[in-house]
Protein backbone atom coordinates (compact mmCIF):
# COMPACT_ATOMS: atom_id res chain seq x y z
CA UNK A 1 0.00 0.00 0.00
CA UNK A 2 1.60 3.12 -0.93
CA UNK A 3 0.87 7.00 0.82
CA UNK A 4 0.80 10.29 -1.08
CA UNK A 5 1.21 13.41 1.20
CA UNK A 6 0.56 16.96 1.03
CA UNK A 7 -1.26 18.58 -2.38
CA UNK A 8 0.31 21.71 -3.14
CA UNK A 9 -3.22 24.22 -3.79
CA UNK A 10 -3.12 24.04 -7.29
CA UNK A 11 -4.45 20.71 -8.77
CA UNK A 12 -5.40 20.16 -12.68
CA UNK A 13 -7.83 17.53 -11.98
CA UNK A 14 -11.42 19.19 -11.59
CA UNK A 15 -14.28 16.50 -10.50
CA UNK A 16 -18.01 16.74 -10.22
CA UNK A 17 -20.74 14.84 -8.07
CA UNK A 18 -22.86 12.68 -10.28
CA UNK A 19 -25.62 12.92 -7.76
CA UNK A 20 -28.27 11.49 -10.12
CA UNK A 21 -26.34 8.37 -10.81
CA UNK A 22 -27.94 5.34 -9.38
CA UNK A 23 -26.97 1.67 -8.19
CA UNK A 24 -29.66 -0.44 -8.58
CA UNK A 25 -27.77 -3.34 -6.77
CA UNK A 26 -27.62 -1.45 -4.08
CA UNK A 27 -31.18 -0.26 -4.29
CA UNK A 28 -33.45 -2.94 -5.15
CA UNK A 29 -35.94 -4.66 -2.62
CA UNK A 30 -34.14 -7.95 -2.42
CA UNK A 31 -30.55 -6.17 -1.57
CA UNK A 32 -32.06 -3.69 0.67
CA UNK A 33 -33.95 -6.81 2.34
CA UNK A 34 -30.88 -8.78 2.92
CA UNK A 35 -28.51 -6.09 4.04
CA UNK A 36 -30.83 -5.58 6.96
CA UNK A 37 -30.65 -8.73 7.43
CA UNK A 38 -27.06 -8.80 7.48
CA UNK A 39 -26.63 -5.60 9.09
CA UNK A 40 -25.56 -3.49 6.76
CA UNK A 41 -28.61 -1.60 5.53
CA UNK A 42 -28.08 2.29 6.53
CA UNK A 43 -23.81 2.06 6.37
CA UNK A 44 -23.13 0.60 2.97
CA UNK A 45 -23.80 3.44 0.01
CA UNK A 46 -22.20 3.87 -3.43
CA UNK A 47 -21.60 7.71 -5.21
CA UNK A 48 -20.28 8.57 -8.32
CA UNK A 49 -17.80 11.31 -9.51
CA UNK A 50 -16.28 12.56 -13.14
CA UNK A 51 -13.02 14.00 -13.53
CA UNK A 52 -12.18 16.12 -16.80
CA UNK A 53 -8.46 14.70 -17.39
CA UNK A 54 -7.08 11.24 -18.82
CA UNK A 55 -5.52 9.63 -15.47
CA UNK A 56 -2.25 7.84 -15.97
CA UNK A 57 -1.22 4.98 -14.02
CA UNK A 58 2.06 7.09 -12.17
CA UNK A 59 -0.19 9.87 -11.26
CA UNK A 60 -2.41 7.86 -9.20
CA UNK A 61 -1.44 9.06 -6.03
CA UNK A 62 -1.91 12.92 -6.72
CA UNK A 63 -4.98 12.35 -8.38
CA UNK A 64 -6.54 10.74 -5.20
CA UNK A 65 -4.83 13.68 -3.03
CA UNK A 66 -6.51 16.18 -5.75
CA UNK A 67 -9.38 13.72 -5.52
CA UNK A 68 -10.08 14.25 -1.36
CA UNK A 69 -9.34 18.02 -1.24
CA UNK A 70 -11.51 18.94 -4.30
CA UNK A 71 -14.13 20.91 -2.93
CA UNK A 72 -16.53 19.36 -5.14
CA UNK A 73 -16.07 16.11 -3.24
CA UNK A 74 -15.19 17.15 0.07
CA UNK A 75 -18.62 19.03 0.13
CA UNK A 76 -20.44 15.64 -1.28
CA UNK A 77 -18.25 12.47 -0.17
CA UNK A 78 -20.19 10.43 2.49
CA UNK A 79 -18.93 9.58 5.75
CA UNK A 80 -20.71 7.71 8.79
CA UNK A 81 -20.01 9.36 11.64
CA UNK A 82 -19.79 7.40 15.01
CA UNK A 83 -23.41 8.58 15.79
CA UNK A 84 -24.61 6.98 12.76
CA UNK A 85 -25.18 9.68 10.88
CA UNK A 86 -24.52 10.38 7.41
CA UNK A 87 -22.02 13.43 7.51
CA UNK A 88 -19.95 15.35 4.65
CA UNK A 89 -16.13 14.36 4.64
CA UNK A 90 -15.30 18.15 4.97
CA UNK A 91 -11.89 17.75 6.12
CA UNK A 92 -8.18 18.92 4.64
CA UNK A 93 -6.94 15.47 3.18
CA UNK A 94 -2.80 15.72 4.10
CA UNK A 95 -2.42 11.73 3.54
CA UNK A 96 -3.87 8.79 1.31
CA UNK A 97 -2.97 5.06 1.63
CA UNK A 98 -3.70 3.52 -1.42
CA UNK A 99 -3.87 -0.21 -2.18
CA UNK A 100 -4.61 -1.64 -5.75
CA UNK A 101 -7.07 -3.97 -6.42
CA UNK A 102 -6.93 -6.55 -8.98
CA UNK A 103 -10.07 -6.51 -10.79
CA UNK A 104 -9.77 -9.39 -13.71
CA UNK A 105 -12.66 -11.76 -12.88
CA UNK A 106 -15.62 -11.53 -15.78
CA UNK A 107 -17.48 -14.53 -14.41
CA UNK A 108 -19.18 -16.34 -11.00
CA UNK A 109 -17.12 -19.66 -11.92
CA UNK A 110 -14.65 -18.05 -9.84
CA UNK A 111 -16.32 -19.25 -5.84
CA UNK A 112 -17.29 -22.73 -7.87
CA UNK A 113 -14.18 -24.11 -5.81
CA UNK A 114 -16.60 -23.42 -2.34
CA UNK A 115 -18.60 -26.36 -3.20
CA UNK A 116 -16.28 -28.94 -1.43
CA UNK A 117 -16.63 -31.07 0.75
CA UNK A 118 -16.77 -29.58 4.59
CA UNK A 119 -17.49 -25.83 3.23
CA UNK A 120 -20.24 -25.77 1.06
CA UNK A 121 -22.69 -28.90 0.27
CA UNK A 122 -23.88 -29.38 -3.52
CA UNK A 123 -27.42 -28.40 -2.85
CA UNK A 124 -25.58 -24.81 -1.80
CA UNK A 125 -26.10 -25.31 1.96
CA UNK A 126 -23.00 -23.73 4.15
CA UNK A 127 -21.31 -25.91 6.63
CA UNK A 128 -22.14 -25.01 9.99
CA UNK A 129 -19.47 -24.83 13.05
CA UNK A 130 -19.06 -24.33 16.62
CA UNK A 131 -18.77 -20.74 17.17
CA UNK A 132 -15.67 -18.26 17.63
CA UNK A 133 -15.22 -14.68 17.21
CA UNK A 134 -12.65 -12.90 14.97
CA UNK A 135 -11.98 -8.74 15.60
CA UNK A 136 -15.74 -8.87 16.43
CA UNK A 137 -17.08 -11.05 13.85
CA UNK A 138 -19.04 -14.30 14.53
CA UNK A 139 -17.79 -17.22 12.65
CA UNK A 140 -20.44 -19.37 13.08
CA UNK A 141 -19.56 -21.49 9.50
CA UNK A 142 -17.05 -22.71 7.27
CA UNK A 143 -17.40 -20.00 4.93
CA UNK A 144 -16.46 -17.28 7.47
CA UNK A 145 -13.44 -19.31 8.32
CA UNK A 146 -12.51 -19.59 4.58
CA UNK A 147 -12.70 -15.68 4.42
CA UNK A 148 -10.95 -15.07 7.38
CA UNK A 149 -8.97 -17.68 9.51
CA UNK A 150 -5.40 -18.56 7.24
CA UNK A 151 -5.46 -22.00 9.81
CA UNK A 152 -8.66 -22.65 8.44
CA UNK A 153 -8.32 -26.38 6.13
CA UNK A 154 -9.60 -24.75 3.69
CA UNK A 155 -8.03 -21.59 3.54
CA UNK A 156 -5.55 -22.38 0.37
CA UNK A 157 -9.24 -22.73 -1.66
CA UNK A 158 -8.01 -18.92 -3.02
CA UNK A 159 -4.74 -17.86 -3.33
CA UNK A 160 -3.46 -14.57 -2.26
CA UNK A 161 -4.12 -12.97 -5.17
CA UNK A 162 -7.42 -14.56 -5.74
CA UNK A 163 -8.16 -12.84 -1.87
CA UNK A 164 -6.92 -9.33 -4.29
CA UNK A 165 -9.28 -9.62 -6.52
CA UNK A 166 -12.52 -7.11 -6.26
CA UNK A 167 -14.99 -9.64 -6.96
CA UNK A 168 -13.63 -11.66 -3.49
CA UNK A 169 -13.60 -8.63 -1.76
CA UNK A 170 -17.21 -8.10 -2.41
CA UNK A 171 -17.93 -11.45 -1.61
CA UNK A 172 -16.56 -11.35 1.65
CA UNK A 173 -17.72 -7.97 2.91
CA UNK A 174 -20.87 -9.49 1.87
CA UNK A 175 -20.97 -12.68 3.82
CA UNK A 176 -19.29 -11.23 6.82
CA UNK A 177 -21.69 -8.35 6.99
CA UNK A 178 -22.37 -5.50 10.25
CA UNK A 179 -22.24 -5.90 13.80
CA UNK A 180 -25.83 -8.00 14.43
CA UNK A 181 -25.20 -9.54 11.01
CA UNK A 182 -28.03 -12.89 10.37
CA UNK A 183 -26.33 -15.21 8.29
CA UNK A 184 -27.15 -17.25 5.60
CA UNK A 185 -27.46 -20.69 5.53
CA UNK A 186 -27.53 -21.34 2.27
CA UNK A 187 -24.55 -19.48 -0.07
CA UNK A 188 -27.15 -18.30 -3.29
CA UNK A 189 -27.86 -15.13 -1.58
CA UNK A 190 -24.42 -13.52 -1.24
CA UNK A 191 -23.05 -15.04 -4.60
CA UNK A 192 -26.75 -13.42 -6.30
CA UNK A 193 -26.00 -9.69 -4.73
CA UNK A 194 -21.76 -9.68 -5.04
CA UNK A 195 -22.69 -10.24 -8.99
CA UNK A 196 -25.29 -7.63 -8.66
CA UNK A 197 -23.17 -5.21 -7.26
CA UNK A 198 -20.28 -6.24 -8.93
CA UNK A 199 -21.87 -5.21 -12.50
CA UNK A 200 -23.04 -2.10 -11.46
CA UNK A 201 -19.99 -0.99 -10.29
CA UNK A 202 -17.16 -2.09 -12.99
CA UNK A 203 -16.73 -1.49 -16.49
CA UNK A 204 -16.18 -3.78 -19.19
CA UNK A 205 -16.06 -3.67 -23.15
CA UNK A 206 -15.80 -6.62 -25.90
CA UNK A 207 -12.39 -6.99 -27.54
CA UNK A 208 -13.46 -6.44 -31.52
CA UNK A 209 -11.05 -9.11 -32.70
CA UNK A 210 -10.92 -11.93 -29.83
CA UNK A 211 -14.35 -11.23 -28.70
CA UNK A 212 -13.25 -11.73 -25.37
CA UNK A 213 -15.10 -9.20 -22.12
CA UNK A 214 -12.36 -7.04 -20.69
CA UNK A 215 -12.62 -4.85 -17.42
CA UNK A 216 -11.37 -1.64 -17.71
CA UNK A 217 -11.90 -0.50 -14.18
CA UNK A 218 -9.35 0.09 -11.81
CA UNK A 219 -10.19 -0.73 -8.37
CA UNK A 220 -8.38 1.35 -5.64
CA UNK A 221 -8.60 0.28 -1.78
CA UNK A 222 -8.55 3.59 -0.35
CA UNK A 223 -7.63 5.30 3.85
CA UNK A 224 -7.62 8.84 4.22
CA UNK A 225 -5.85 11.08 7.24
CA UNK A 226 -6.53 14.71 8.03
CA UNK A 227 -4.53 16.72 10.61
CA UNK A 228 -5.99 14.86 13.44
CA UNK A 229 -5.18 11.15 11.70
CA UNK A 230 -7.66 7.93 10.27
CA UNK A 231 -10.45 10.40 8.88
CA UNK A 232 -11.95 8.19 6.04
CA UNK A 233 -13.55 5.49 5.61
CA UNK A 234 -13.60 5.89 9.93
CA UNK A 235 -11.09 7.06 12.50
CA UNK A 236 -11.42 3.34 13.37
CA UNK A 237 -9.62 0.66 11.48
CA UNK A 238 -11.86 -2.47 10.93
CA UNK A 239 -11.98 -5.67 8.41
CA UNK A 240 -15.48 -4.12 8.20
CA UNK A 241 -14.54 -0.49 7.51
CA UNK A 242 -14.13 -0.17 3.84
CA UNK A 243 -13.90 2.52 1.10
CA UNK A 244 -13.31 1.38 -2.60
CA UNK A 245 -12.87 3.95 -5.62
CA UNK A 246 -13.62 2.25 -9.08
CA UNK A 247 -12.36 4.26 -12.00
CA UNK A 248 -13.44 3.83 -15.36
CA UNK A 249 -10.52 5.79 -17.19
CA UNK A 250 -13.04 5.50 -20.64
CA UNK A 251 -15.94 7.75 -19.05
CA UNK A 252 -13.76 9.25 -16.47
CA UNK A 253 -16.10 7.81 -13.87
CA UNK A 254 -15.01 7.47 -10.21
CA UNK A 255 -17.08 5.17 -8.12
CA UNK A 256 -16.98 5.04 -4.31
CA UNK A 257 -18.38 1.74 -2.33
CA UNK A 258 -18.14 2.78 1.46
CA UNK A 259 -19.22 1.05 4.35
CA UNK A 260 -18.50 1.25 8.09
CA UNK A 261 -19.16 -1.69 10.46
CA UNK A 262 -21.26 -0.65 13.21
CA UNK A 263 -24.71 -1.16 14.43
CA UNK A 264 -27.86 -0.32 11.69
CA UNK A 265 -29.93 2.48 12.50
CA UNK A 266 -32.86 0.86 12.47
CA UNK A 267 -31.62 -1.51 15.21
CA UNK A 268 -30.82 1.22 17.74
Amino acid sequence: MSACGDQGPESRYTFHYLRQKSFPALESRDTRERLLKWSMDGRITAQAFSFDQNLKGYQRDDFLMAFFNHSEVNSNLKVLSSSGQWTPLNTNVKKVEAKSIFCTQVSMSFFDRLYCEGVVRENGTIVKCFDEYHDEILIADELRKVLLLDDSDHYDLFSHLDREEFLFCIFKHLCLGGVFCQYEDELGPYLETTKYLYKDLVSVQKDPETKDINIVSTVIKVCAYDADGLCYPSSNSHEQNFAYLIVNPLNRHIYVLYHVFGVSPFCN
